[in-house]
This record gives C-alpha cells, structure tokens and sequence, in this order.
C-alpha cells in the first residue's frame, strides 16, 4: 500500500495545488491512497466566506462546504484510479477545542491530523511565539499545549509533525531529555486512547537533520506500546506528493515496527511494511 496521508490544495490558505491535479500525480505516481488533510486553525485566522478556485485565500481556514463537495465530486470520477480520504488538519490551541469539536461534528471526515501551529494565538515560523523567550521556555511550552489539548480533547486520529518547533528552532539541537518526560505524559495518553502518530517527510525538504517525529521520539512511541502511524508529505505543490514515503518505511522498520495504517471513518487499518 502506497498511500499519502497528509496533501494539501488549494483549499488551505498555503497552497494553490488544485485537487484534481493533485490526484491525476497521485496517479502518475503510483500512490493507491490520498487522504486531503487542509488546514484549520481556528483562534488566529477567520472563518473562509468563500472558495476562489485557484487562488491561495490568504490567512484563511478551508472553507469546509466547497471542499467536501469538491471532494465527492472527484471520489466519483477517479473510482476505479485510486482511493481517495475526506480528512483535515486542525491546528489546534486549548482555547479553540470547542470550535473544533463542532467542525467534527458537522463533516463526514475519514482521518483528523491534531497539529499544534500556535500558542496563545502566536505563530511559530514568524518567531513571534519564541520571541522573548529562552529556548528553553518555548520548547517546554510547546510540548505543555499538546499536553493540555491530548487530555480533553478526542476527536482525532493522528498526531501531527510531533516535534515540528525544532523547525523553527534556530538554535542548537534541544536535548531529548530535556522534553522526555512530557513526551512521555502525551504518547501515553495517545496510546491509551487508541490514536496514533504520523511521520511527516517535510523532514527532507526542511533538510532537518532527524525524521519529524525524531527517531528518539519513534522509540520512545513504540516502547510505550504505540502500534498506529500514518505517513504523510505535507505536501503543497506537485514537487511533495509521496516524497520519501517509502524510504521512510523502511526507516521505521529499523526501528521495529511492523506496519503502518490507513483510515476510513475514522477507523485504522494496519497494512504490513
């Protein structure tokens, strides 16, 4: 099973990839599964009043209406080309849970990424959010926002891009053992509510020196009991789509794990590596 579980299109404020095209690569590609995971970051940008087909919506959240419709459009014309997945990221913050527990409700989704992209309404890649702060004291934070959100809030299937402040770290590598330990209280509770965690190969493109999550994190996953990963690329424009997907299944096959999952209405299935 080839599959891509983390694309975006022009349906998150990012990208200008239309769906279609992305699907006809996915193809070329040899990729069996896609699932769309567009972006929603609910408490820092608005609500999308409309879609503008091929147009990136600046700052904006997906507009949900015009993506699911888009989607069962196109599950229909490619049937018989490859499978397709309705899914979302939803950058979630503590104060925003309530916004997403209604998104979740409303739509038919197959797979949820629960991504943290901000603290307190600051972003991470413009440095306001570790602007005033030791590294310390933002890499704790961050970690401590994932921890407080895993605990309440349930409606996921993933977590996403776990250790994704080391990309917009500029200093030195922050030690593993310094975030153990509340690694540890999250993966634990992950596992406990059967949920999982995806490897993001924007790893590669970012030229990072670790798989995201690192491989201290993938052990640290497995020996607590955790069984469930997605593979994703995060990918934005044509030149992501399935990258490194299957050289990193053979990276968590290094690490002993044994298969790697797919998702339908928010059930897991396990696919040998």
């Amino acid at each position: 099973m080839y599959a891509d579980y983390h694309v975006h299109t022009d349906f998150s404020d990012d990208s200008v990839h239309q769906m279609e095209d992305v699907i006809k690569q996915a193809i070329s590609l040899g990729i069996q599964e896609l699932c769309f995971t567009e972006h929603v970051d609910h408490g820092l940008k608005p609500r999308s009043s409309e879609y503008l087909k091929g147009e990136m919506d600046t700052r904006m959240n997906c507009h949900y209406d015009s993506y699911l419709a888009e989607y069962l459009r196109l599950k229909e014309i490619y049937r018989n080309d490859i499978s397709l997945k309705f899914g979302i990221e939803f950058g979630i913050q503590i104060h925003t849970i309530p916004e997403f527990q209604k998104d979740f409700a409303e739509y038919p989704f197959d797979f949820v990424i629960l991504s943290c992209h901000q603290v307190d309404d600051l972003e991470f890649w413009t440095q306001e959010f570790q602007q005033g702060k030791t590294q310390e004291e933002f890499q704790t934070r961050y970690y401590e926002e994932i921890l407080k959100i895993v605990r309440v809030y349930k409606d996921y299937s993933v977590l996403g891009h776990l250790d994704m402040i080391k990309r917009y770290d500029h200093n030195v590598e922050y030690p593993f053992d310094k975030i153990k330990n509340v690694l540890e209280q999250i993966l634990k509770i992950v596992i406990a509510d059967d949920k999982g965690i995806e490897i993001n190969t924007s790893s590669f493109r970012y030229k990072l020196p670790d798989l995201t999550p690192s491989r201290d994190i993938l052990r640290l996953y497995k020996d607590l009991g955790g069984k469930i990963i997605t593979f994703g690329s995060d990918s934005h424009n044509e030149s992501h789509l399935g990258h490194q997907i299957e050289a990193v299944k053979q990276e968590l096959k290094l690490l002993g794990f044994e298969s790697f999952c797919t998702f339908d209405k928010m059930e897991p299935t396990f696919h040998p590596l």
